[in-house]
């Protein structure tokens, strides 16, 4: 057999995405913002899987966030400046991006009992994400009969150095003690999971858990919004890059990206752990669902409804097809399908790349087993929404609903953040609650030099909420209605 050379291509290309990785790094290195406590303390009342033991129920997991976050009061937020010039800094005491503010502090899990429900609901949040980006559709359910519970994903919700120490083991047991915690209340009435970004792939696994026979409560349905079910291949040098930041010098290399945390509800640094994670999540999900795809079982999977943008920058879109809806049982799934504004791609010619191609893909393709509905533009001289609806394997509309909604102005496209976000938002919403001493991320319209922001003009630029929030809310109402038994 003929050795591996340096003239291998496949080593060349390997070898070459190592050093631009590398090199990425060193560059970042030099030129991003420098750590502050809260990429670089360690909060050690956070749950791992080492406590499983002592933390078995959600009362116990509730027990542990008081602990958790009184330690970060002691270590963050006392150590850190107040005053006019820390009025953007989240970890500063009073400012306006001080989650603790507000009556309840959201980063928190929560529970939403109901005396007679009908059925559960567990939300499961993204990766650097918080319990906040689902709570306008927890309370809504819980309106309607449910029992929702919001976990707090390990690592969340506190300081960006939480991503630095999270597993993936940390996240599944967390899981199983919200599902516990349901099944203990619900009595054998139906549970339902919906994930957001990395919990959608966290709902799926304890799926194939329980479907598999560990003992739980198989889900009665799944409802997954921006899932990340794919990320660029990339994120593989995570865990390298990772162990190479406790070098001398590299300590920055622990991070994707350093930004300031004027968020009060997620981060805007991200850990080159948690990419990790998600990577090597991602992937082993994907791999199991093939897997049970092929041995055939009745069921591969619950019914489950998708909620993607056609364009998102986090996950990639055509895993949402390959590593899951191509894989699924026919007749029992859905895709939903948020266009861009066709309308203004059409009139601004700005777009650097129409995702047409991945639209033809879901609709023209005759073999896809799963439904899609496509919620997009009446026609391109419009602006009024429709919605076509596609069965299973067919590529002609069987429905087209007009949706009596619009396109915002200068909006045109959604985005993955954006997708569970009521316009309504007080925090990242279309219009300004003008809430004195809160701060206000939603649309915002500033225009001067550049340079001048301490927001990135990529954050700024990046819609935050969801101008057809009430229909994905509608609509995931009705599939679990349909679904409750």
């Amino acid at each position: 057999m003929r050795p591996t050379t340096i003239s291998d291509p496949g080593r060349l290309r390997k070898l070459e995405s190592i050093m631009v990785l590398l090199l990425v790094a060193a560059v970042q290195s030099c030129s991003s913002m420098p750590l502050e406590p809260w990429h670089t303390e360690e909060l050690t009342e956070e749950f791992t899987r080492d406590k499983a033991d002592e933390i078995q129920s959600f009362e116990d997991y509730l027990q542990l966030e008081d602990r958790l976050f009184r330690q970060q009061d002691e270590l963050i937020y006392a150590k850190t400046d107040t005053g006019p010039g820390e009025a953007l800094n989240r970890y500063s005491s009073g400012s306006n991006a001080d989650p603790r503010k507000y009556e309840t502090n959201l980063n928190r899990s929560y529970e939403l009992a109901s005396d007679q429900p009908r059925g559960g609901v567990l939300l499961l949040h993204g990766m650097s994400d918080s319990p906040y980006v689902l709570r306008t559709l927890g309370k809504k359910l819980h309106e309607q009969g449910y029992h929702v519970v919001g976990m707090r994903m390990p690592g969340h919700g506190t300081v960006p150095s939480g991503l630095r120490h999270i597993s993936h083991s940390d996240m599944t047991a967390v899981v199983r003690i919200g599902m516990a915690h349901l099944e203990k209340q619900l009595n054998g009435k139906p549970i339902h999971m919906i994930g957001y970004s990395n919990g959608a792939p966290l709902a799926i696994e304890f799926t194939l858990d329980a479907l598999e026979g560990n003992g739980s409560t198989v889900p009665a349905s799944l409802v997954l919004i921006s899932p990340a079910l794919g990320i660029h291949p990339a994120a593989g040098m995570a865990r390298f890059l990772d162990n190479m930041s406790f070098l001398p010098g590299l300590d920055s290399w622990s991070y994707t990206e350093i930004e300031a945390e004027f968020d009060p509800f997620k981060y805007n640094s991200f850990a080159t752990n948690a990419a990790d994670v998600v990577y090597s999540l991602t992937r082993s999900v994907a791999r199991r669902v093939k897997q049970r795809a092929k041995s055939k079982p009745d069921i591969i999977l619950p019914p489950v409804l998708v909620f993607k943008s056609t364009v998102d920058a986090t996950v990639t879109t055509d895993a949402v097809i390959d590593n899951l809806l191509d894989n699924l049982e026919p007749g029992r799934h859905e895709l939903v399908l948020f266009d861009i504004n066709r309308h203004a791609a059409v009139t601004s010619k700005m777009l650097i790349e129409d995702p047409a191609p991945f639209t033809k893909r879901v609709l023209k393709t005759t073999d896809k087993p799963f439904a899609v509905t496509l919620v997009t533009n009446e026609n391109e001289e419009s602006i009024l929404m429709v919605a076509k609806y596609f069965a299973p394997f067919s590529t002609e509309p069987e429905q087209v609903g007009k949706l009596e909604i619009t396109w915002p102005p200068g909006v045109i496209s959604l985005s993955h953040v954006a997708l569970p976000v009521a316009p309504d938002d007080p925090v990242y919403g279309q219009v300004h609650p003008h809430k004195e001493g809160f701060i206000f991320l939603g649309k915002i319209a500033i225009q001067g030099e550049r340079g001048l922001l301490k927001v990135s003009t990529d954050w700024v630029l990046r819609l935050r909420y969801n101008p057809f929030y009430d229909y994905l809310e509608s609509r995931t109402l009705d599939w679990i209605s349909g679904l409750n038994g």
